[in-house]
């Protein structure tokens, strides 16, 4: 099966030692041919000293900006630019992969549709065993959440979204019935014209939260783009750190305004309309 070329792009902050498992799990993929781009929503020196000294196997590049608030929307702006794959795939700096994560997203890559997974959220516990092992620790997850499923999942979360199944399994009936209705930033991929057609993310959200994926999901389907579910065919296991947000309100009125007005293009994005 050919494959479409593709950009992984990864969403940053300063968690160097999440930026190392999140690159050891890159490096197990089942397809290799891809580029990485480490979306940096600042410029940390840490950051900058571990990504020059790390053993890439794949061609890369590292993006700063200066750390002024958060701006991951713009970071993910200047990585689309900077992207020389036709096939993005989008991941948060605290979410593991599956080895099979990128091909099931490039498997199901089409320039109409619009691809979405889940993760599960893995409790401190957990979490800090898969630090601590890594990279073996990555290739035994399955089996790892199959025995919480059986013997005590403790503060996990959404472990039902932790399981892989192969599109040649006699159980790939499950993925098939499992939809969604909503983009999820850390686990998300689409074609690099799909995203200029609505200008990129939207700037002006300052905040994280919508901004970076409930409303370009909308956007997508006000030009007829459509979406397709990746769960359990694309796994990612979710890190765990306390919550660095409390509310979304004031992103939410603004999608629901734009929304109103139709404004599925946005004014600054990846171009900036005067």
């Amino acid at each position: 099966m050919e494959f479409k070329k593709a950009t992984i792009i990864v969403s940053v902050y300063d968690n160097v030692d999440f930026l190392k498992l999140i690159l050891d799990s890159l490096k197990q993929q089942s397809i290799q041919s891809f580029e990485i781009i480490i979306s940096e929503d600042g410029n940390n020196p840490k950051m900058k000293e571990f990504i020059e000294t790390y053993s890439f196997s794949n061609d890369y590049k590292h993006l700063t900006l200066e750390d002024i608030g958060w701006r991951k929307n713009t970071a993910l702006n200047n990585a689309i630019r900077n992207a020389s794959g036709e096939w993005l795939i989008f991941i948060d700096g605290d979410c593991v992969l599956h080895p099979r994560f990128v091909e099931m997203h490039l498997r199901y890559a089409k320039d109409n549709v619009i691809l979405s997974g889940r993760r599960v959220k893995l409790d401190e516990k957990s979490s800090k065993e898969l630090q601590e092992k890594s990279p073996e620790s990555i290739r035994k997850m399955q089996y790892s959440i199959l025995k919480k499923l059986f013997f005590g999942k403790g503060d996990v979360l959404y472990i039902e979204e932790g399981f892989f199944v192969s599109p040649k399994s006699l159980l790939f009936f499950i993925p098939k019935l499992r939809k969604f209705n909503y983009l999820l930033g850390c686990n998300m991929s689409f074609s690099k014209k799909a995203i200029y057609s609505i200008n990129g993310f939207d700037e002006t959200y300052i905040n994280p939260s919508v901004g970076e994926d409930t409303d370009i999901a909308w956007r997508f389907k006000a030009l007829g783009y459509k979406m397709k579910s990746l769960r359990n065919l694309a796994v990612q296991y979710h890190l765990y750190h306390p919550k660095n947000w409390t509310t979304n309100k004031e992103n939410k009125d603004k999608m629901l305004l734009n929304q109103k007005q139709n404004k599925y293009f946005c004014e600054q994005g990846l171009v900036k309309v005067q």
